[in-house]
């Protein structure tokens, strides 16, 4: 059984879409309304559960969306800048680390 996955939401805006297209991951970020564009930043249950304790404000969606929710915008700020230096998804490992 593959492992639950729970994505962190990023929106992404034209800015941010000309940075995922400079390192091939624009075809990532998905369409959710109107023109709005997430890219979706998977973690494990081990990332989860660490997201939660280092930024307690963060809320974990379990009733609708599986998700990670509330983070502050700098920090999903230097997740996507994470996303972008690395050219991958797989990068809450490496983020976390500095916690």
């Amino acid at each position: 059984m593959p492992e639950e996955r729970y994505p962190i939401s990023l929106w992404i805006n034209e800015e941010r879409l000309e940075k995922l297209q400079n390192v091939g991951l624009a075809g990532m970020a998905k369409e959710v309304l109107a023109g709005l564009k997430v890219l979706d930043v998977p973690c494990n249950d081990a990332q989860k559960d660490k997201v939660l304790k280092v930024f307690p404000m963060a809320k974990f969606d379990s009733a609708t969306t599986k998700s990670i929710e509330l983070l502050p915008k700098d920090v999903k700020d230097k997740i996507f800048a994470l996303v972008v230096q690395e050219k991958s998804l797989e990068v809450m490992d490496k983020f976390l680390a500095a916690y």
